[in-house]
């Protein structure tokens, strides 16, 4: 299902294209060939200093490793995430080699995750990056060592039926997307006055 944005102005086709649904479709799988383009993607994003403090922790429907992660997301998430193909979480380290502090590493794993989305989106895969989630518990599940956080859950799957949602949850699929207009969140010059 398609929900190309109404952009105000010309934008890349697939950055209007992406957006986040949650109906996976809970017959087709991803393999691994399918996902390598999508780190590979991520692998390519800017980085302050070069230090790539992005890391992604993944597992596909089936495995052990998929229902642990995903008993980390919160109820809500996990009524939609279980038919997605793949579950991600991106992960940012949290110091440089020299012990100094990353402050930029939300920031560059952003967008490495951005850069995941965009090739997910122009290979046709439906992705929803989500919050809800304990990172403890993605920590415990994934054994991620000290040093590193979990930022973002990420399912991955192909595009489903909206109806999988229930009656509520398909009219916030099938709903219109909407963004603030360019003028509240970019300012020539100077903040505006309040």
């Amino acid at each position: 299902m398609k929900k190309t944005a109404q952009t105000d102005h010309p934008i890349l086709d697939v950055i209007a294209e992406r957006w986040s649904p949650r109906a996976f479709d809970p017959e087709r799988v991803l393999s691994e060939v399918d996902v390598a383009p999508l780190f590979e993607a991520a692998r390519w994003s800017a980085s302050s200093n070069n230090s790539q403090p992005w890391r992604f922790v993944y597992a596909f429907r089936g495995e052990p490793a998929f229902e642990a992660l995903m008993a980390a997301a919160v109820e809500g998430n996990q009524r939609w995430i279980q038919r997605a193909s793949v579950l991600a979480y991106s992960v940012a380290k949290l110091q440089a080699e020299d012990g100094s502090h990353l402050w930029h590493n939300r920031h560059d794993t952003g967008m490495a995750l951005a850069h995941l989305l965009l090739q997910a989106t122009a290979a046709g895969y439906a992705v929803h990056p989500f919050g809800g989630f304990d990172s403890d518990k993605v920590i415990a599940a994934a054994g991620i060592p000290d040093g590193f956080e979990p930022c973002t859950g990420v399912a991955i799957g192909y595009p489903g039926d909206p109806t999988l949602l229930g009656e509520r949850g398909a009219l916030r699929e099938l709903a219109e997307r909407s963004r603030r207009p360019v003028a509240e969140f970019a300012f020539h010059g100077h903040w505006p006055a309040s």
